[in-house]
């Protein structure tokens, strides 16, 4: 009697691992928003790519400026050290960062669009969704304020599209982890 209630025990514990584990297919971040060509740019483009992921807008006063010429760092050493690493940045601000002031805006920071697409195309209240869904950030705009909160994170993307790892996006980001991070993502199969 006391096997059956072991083997009882052990088994409905296996089956609650299964639904909770088994189940739930967790899947990449996925979205299709506007880019800074006014193009639609979706994350089936960054399908077996890794890629870096920032929040900002162009009416910042504080911390996007230095998370944009950080972005353009990365950008730069990537280049140098031949790691392959797309970057997006999504614009906390919709309504008021066109593509066309989203191109203004990397290209006076000296960004180089090859590999760079800074995304809008959407309502704020979508960001504020997407941020929390995908990024565990907060996105949010004031209605007393034309500034918007965000994170201020440089999130690095595997090629499932799954975020592996999170580092400071503004004072001193540690740019050698993050590129030996996207390294050792971009070599996995």
């Amino acid at each position: 009697m006391k096997d059956v209630k072991v083997l009882s025990k052990t088994a409905l514990t296996a089956l609650m691992l299964f639904f909770l584990f088994g189940c739930s297919k967790e899947e990449g971040i996925s979205f299709s928003f506007q880019n800074q060509e006014n193009q639609t740019f979706s994350s089936e483009e960054l399908e077996g790519k890794v890629w870096i992921a920032d929040f900002m807008f162009t009416n910042c006063r504080t911390v996007c400026s230095p998370m944009t010429a950080n972005m353009k760092k990365i950008q730069e050493r990537a280049e140098k050290q031949g790691i392959d690493v797309q970057l997006v940045s999504f614009s906390v601000d919709p309504e008021v960062d066109t593509p066309e002031k989203l191109k203004e805006y990397v290209a006076y920071h000296g960004g180089d669009f090859s590999n760079w697409n800074m995304l809008t195309g959407y309502k704020q209240k979508e960001i504020e969704t997407f941020a929390k869904e995908n990024f565990s950030a907060i996105v949010k705009k004031p209605e007393e304020s034309d500034q918007v909160l965000h994170s201020t994170s440089f999130y690095l993307v595997d090629k499932d599209g799954k975020i592996v790892e999170t580092f400071e996006g503004v004072k001193n980001p540690p740019y050698d982890d993050i590129l030996k991070e996207a390294e050792k993502a971009e070599e996995k199969n």
